[in-house]
C-alpha cells in the first residue's frame, strides 16, 4: 500500500499544459491506496475540459512510472461544473465501459497478427490507457503464452444474478482467451456455430469495467468470428496487419475490403506493416528487406488508409513472444516501435471519433 504523500509525490510529475503540475495547482481532490488500488480525483474548474483524457493517463503514467507497471489504479476520476444541458451518450449495450473496440486483422497467417495485438495492447497501457485484449483467434488462441499465464483460470462472479468472468490481468492488460479454458495440449475443433457462440460469452460475460481501448485479436481470413463480433459489438475501427509480400498483400485487400463493406462498414485505422525489415543484432543499423520493400506502404497509398507503422523482423521479437514477456516492454528500438505504433493508432482513433458517428452493430438479414 502507498501512502497518500507518496503518491501525491509521483502527481508532482504530471503537468497541465502551460499552467504547473496538478499538485501545485492544488486539482488533486482524493489520493489514496484502496483495496483495489490508487484512487485519484481530480478537480478541474472547466465543463469539458479538452486535456481531461490527457490528464487520466498521464496520471496513470507517472503512477507506474514510480512504482512499477505492475501497479493497480483503479481510478482517475475528474469533477468539473456539472453542464446545463445533458449530452447524449453512446454506449455499447454489451460493454458499456469500454470506449474503443480496436480488431486487429489479417487477410492470412503467419503475419504476426497476434504479436501485433499483444505488443500494442502492452503499449497502450504503457502509455496510461486502460486497456483490455480479448484473443478472439479462437482456432489458434495465442495470448496465455505470450503473456505468460498459461494455466491460468479466469475466475467466475456473480453480479446481479449474472455470472461474469473476470479477465486475467498482466502488464497492465486485462486478458480474456479461449486459451484460458481449453488444455494447450488440446486442439480446439469447433464448427462455426460453436465457435461463434463461445465468443458470444466472451463479449458478454467479461468483466471488463471501464476500458479506453479493447484490442480485439481476430482469426486469419474473413470468417464467422469476424461477422460475429461486429454483429455483437460496434467496433470502432479496424487494424489490418501484414508484411510487405504480395501474397500477404493481396490477402490483406481482402481484410480491408471486408471491413468496409456498406453492410459491415468498420472503419479502417490504418494498416501495420510486419517483418518490413530484417536487422541482425551485431549491425543493427543495417536494412535487409527479405519480404519485399514497403509494399504496405505503397498499398496504403493505393487503398487510401493511413500506414500506422512498420515492424521490424528482430530475434528478441519472437523470443520475447514465446518467454511471454512482451517486447513492447523494452526501451529499445523494438520497444520504441511499438511506441509510436501505439501513439499513431490513438491518433487516428481520436480522429476518427471526432469526424465520424459512432459505428453501430451489424444487422444482417439472411439471404
Amino acid at each position: 500500500m502507498y501512502s497518500k504523500d507518496q503518491i501525491i509525490e509521483a502527481l508532482r510529475k504530471v503537468e497541465y499544459p502551460g499552467k504547473g503540475d496538478i499538485v501545485s495547482l492544488g486539482m488533486v481532490k482524493k489520493a489514496e491506496h484502496g483495496d483495489k488500488g490508487i484512487e485519484i480525483v481530480l478537480r478541474t474548474n472547466r465543463q469539458k475540459d479538452p486535456v481531461a483524457s490527457s490528464l487520466k493517463h498521464a496520471c496513470v503514467k507517472a503512477l507506474k512510472d514510480a512504482f512499477g507497471t505492475e501497479t493497480e489504479v483503479s481510478s482517475v476520476e475528474i469533477e468539473a461544473p456539472q453542464p446545463k444541458v445533458e449530452t447524449k451518450k453512446f454506449e455499447s449495450e454489451m460493454m458499456p465501459g469500454v470506449k474503443n473496440i480496436i480488431a486487429i486483422a489479417s487477410g492470412k497467417g503467419g503475419v504476426g497478427k497476434s504479436t501485433i495485438a499483444v505488443n500494442t495492447a502492452v503499449a497502450l497501457a504503457r502509455q496510461g490507457y486502460a486497456t483490455g485484449l480479448l484473443d478472439a483467434d479462437i482456432f489458434g488462441p495465442s495470448a496465455p503464452k505470450m503473456f505468460n499465464t498459461e494455466g491460468t483460470r479466469p475466475q467466475v462472479k456473480k453480479e446481479d444474478g449474472k455470472e461474469l468472468v473476470v479477465p486475467v490481468q498482466k502488464y497492465g492488460v486485462k486478458i480474456l482467451s479461449v486459451g484460458y479454458f481449453v488444455s494447450k495440449e488440446d486442439a480446439v475443433v469447433w464448427r462455426g456455430p460453436m465457435a461463434s457462440n463461445f465468443l458470444k460469452q466472451l463479449i458478454e460475460q467479461g468483466d471488463w469495467g471501464e476500458l479506453d481501448y479493447l484490442v480485439v485479436d481476430l482469426p486469419p481470413g474473413t470468417s464467422d468470428i469476424h461477422l460475429t463480433l461486429v454483429q455483437e459489438v460496434g467496433v470502432t475501427g479496424a487494424v489490418i496487419v501484414s508484411t510487405p509480400q504480395k501474397v500477404a498483400l493481396a490477402d490483406a485487400i481482402k481484410g480491408i475490403s471486408m471491413f468496409s463493406n456498406e453492410k459491415i462498414n468498420v472503419p479502417v485505422l490504418g494498416l501495420v506493416e510486419n517483418m518490413a525489415w530484417f536487422t541482425p543484432a551485431e549491425l543493427p543499423d543495417n536494412k535487409y528487406y527479405i519480404f519485399g520493400k514497403e509494399g504496405c506502404k505503397k498499398l496504403a497509398e493505393d487503398m487510401n488508409v493511413p500506414l500506422l507503422g512498420q515492424i521490424p523482423v528482430i530475434q528478441s521479437i519472437c523470443e520475447s513472444g514465446d518467454s511471454g514477456s512482451p517486447v513492447a516492454l523494452n526501451s529499445d528500438a523494438t520497444g520504441k516501435a511499438f511506441e509510436e505504433l501505439a501513439l499513431e493508432l490513438v491518433a487516428k482513433t481520436e480522429e476518427r471519433n471526432r469526424n465520424q458517428d459512432p459505428t453501430k452493430k451489424v444487422h444482417v438479414n439472411p439471404s
